[in-house]
């Protein structure tokens, strides 16, 4: 296996991160676990942010109106949510391809999601996933790891990444 086996997508918001990561599960032709998330609007303003399973669970990752002693900019962020959605859908299955969208500041509030975000990437299985563009300590030293290949979503590579992603799987 490619030394590189974990894949992640980073770059600026709104550059097309989770839609390159929607297209790549549309079009897998394997057995996947994880996550993505998705912004939600009301009268075409961004109130809050949905994670999505790909077994069909979905809650907050944050909102406008969650109460929480963490906070990114207006949005309470459920830890609660993200500790029983997140970090339970990114755990080895098999030989699955974990699905992990993202490694952010919201998600880094809980411990239980960086030990799950960890076991997810030391495991055999391929993690396809999204990472934040800038980061801590913790999210730096994920950059870092010598089995992570980096790849970053701009608006001139977006529409060719699932493709690039997915030919990267099949040659692994």
């Amino acid at each position: 296996m490619d030394k590189n086996k974990n894949i992640l997508l980073t770059g600026a918001p709104s550059s097309g991160k989770t839609t390159v990561i929607k297209k790549i599960i549309e079009a897998l032709g394997f057995p996947a676990n994880g996550f993505y998330t998705e912004e939600e609007k009301s009268a075409g303003k961004r109130v809050g942010f949905l994670m999505r399973t790909t077994d069909g669970k979905s809650g907050y990752l944050a909102h406008q109106d969650i109460k929480s002693d963490f906070h990114i900019r207006r949005y309470g962020v459920s830890i609660e949510n993200i500790e029983q959605i997140a970090s339970c859908s990114i755990m080895p299955v098999n030989d699955n391809i974990i699905i992990l969208d993202e490694i952010g500041k919201m998600e880094c509030f809980s411990e239980v999601f960086k030990k799950a975000a960890i076991t997810a990437l030391d495991a055999p299985n391929i993690v396809i996933g999204t990472i934040t563009f800038g980061g801590d300590d913790f999210i730096m030293g994920i950059k870092e790891r010598n089995d992570v290949e980096i790849i970053e979503v701009t608006l001139n590579n977006r529409n060719d990444l699932p493709q690039l992603v997915l030919k990267k799987i099949d040659n692994r």
